[in-house]
């Protein structure tokens, strides 16, 4: 069984570490939020360093940082990025994630 409490698809990793690159910061990080239609949502922003209690999470040049108690509802979960003709954007596969709204970044649990 994988370790890892939150993993990176190669494509999100790579996505990470451009932007990253190009804004002078380190790291994405991932957070949860209350809100959104389905009870939480996910937001994205870029952190120049990570809190010390947060969990880093490195994979392919990039870097993820999460705070505690949002990887209490990311545990498991893996970030992609998807490039589609509608539009590129970051997902998350939560498998803590009882239902999602249908624009994707809000979700609730049981």
């Amino acid at each position: 069984m994988d370790s890892t409490p939150f993993r990176l698809t190669d494509r999100a990793a790579a996505r990470i570490a451009e932007i990253a690159a190009s804004q002078d910061a380190a790291a994405l990080r991932v957070a949860v939020l209350a809100g959104g239609c389905s009870g939480f949502q996910y937001r994205f922003e870029l952190d120049r360093e990570a809190a010390p209690d947060d969990v880093v999470v490195e994979h392919g040049g990039a870097r993820v940082v999460i705070d505690p108690a949002s990887l209490d509802l990311l545990a498991g979960a893996e970030l992609d990025y998807t490039d589609e003709l509608m539009g590129s954007h970051f997902a998350v596969r939560n498998p803590n994630a009882s239902s999602s709204c249908g624009c994707g970044t809000s979700f609730s649990v049981d």
